[in-house]
């Protein structure tokens, strides 16, 4: 069965060619640079107040704006905190989404 051609890498910016989702380099420097979840803030305290969150905020916010009424399975941060822990924390900064609609806003990067 033929394989697909070579692709642009999927990294925003990178530009080279990738025979898989990402280049060699980035997907070497993705897994090492990122650290994993706990060590970007995901711990058990933030799985504590997430759950709490979600029982006060029941329902996907980007499907209620559209008029639809979905479960709320994640906790989003409105504003990407990139690391500023007071970003991170600030309740303000949080909304309830289904996955799906978490995952189409954490792959358009915002």
């Amino acid at each position: 069965m033929p394989t697909s051609g070579p692709r642009v890498c999927a990294t925003p910016g990178c530009g080279l060619s990738a025979t898989d989702r990402f280049c060699d380099q980035c997907r070497t420097v993705g897994t090492s640079a990122r650290g994993t979840a706990c060590e970007r803030g995901y711990d058990r305290r933030w799985r504590n107040a997430s759950k709490r969150f979600l029982i006060e905020h029941p329902l996907c916010a980007a499907c209620e704006a559209q008029g639809r009424v979905t479960a709320a399975a994640v906790v989003d941060h409105i504003e990407p905190h990139r690391g500023d822990p007071e970003l991170f924390w600030d309740p303000d900064n949080w909304q309830g989404l289904c996955t799906p609609c978490h995952n189409r806003k954490t792959a358009q990067g915002r």
